[in-house]
């Protein structure tokens, strides 16, 4: 499955805003390592561009609109984050990017392994080769 999403509960109190919350294990299916986010790109501002081996992440958008592209190497799909209480599961082995459709959102990256530069594929053509190499050993 491409696209995976979560809904991230929220409590609004009248007049105080909104509380919004996701637990590790719970709602999330991995446990946390690293937290981190993206913040003050203007629209049209590109990033990603790039695969985990391992990594396994939940993004969302506390603020702003952020058009999420995913490629698992057979199929193709796009996720618009525009809503805090919307998660988006993205799995090792998926090719994604990250397009801002409003300048100064954020992009928050909840991730279940600590940075790790070898476990970055960062040309498609060496993912197209992984994900077809891990085909045939099926």
């Amino acid at each position: 499955m491409i696209i995976q999403t979560i809904s991230i509960k929220s409590v609004t109190a009248a007049g105080m805003g909104t509380l919004s919350v996701f637990e590790a294990e719970r709602d999330v299916p991995f446990a946390v390592k690293r937290i981190y986010y993206i913040h003050g790109a203007p629209e049209g501002v590109r990033r990603g561009g790039h695969a985990h081996k391992q990594l396994r992440q939940l993004l969302w958008c506390p603020y702003g609109s952020i058009l999420i592209r995913l490629d698992d190497g057979h199929e193709k799909a796009e996720v618009l984050l525009n809503d805090p209480a919307k998660g988006l599961i993205v799995e090792h082995n998926m090719w994604r990017e990250m397009l801002w459709q409003k300048t100064d959102s954020v992009l928050c990256v909840a991730a279940d392994s600590y940075y790790d530069a070898d476990d970055y594929i960062r040309d498609y053509e060496e993912f197209r080769r992984a994900v077809q190499a891990a085909g045939t050993e099926d």
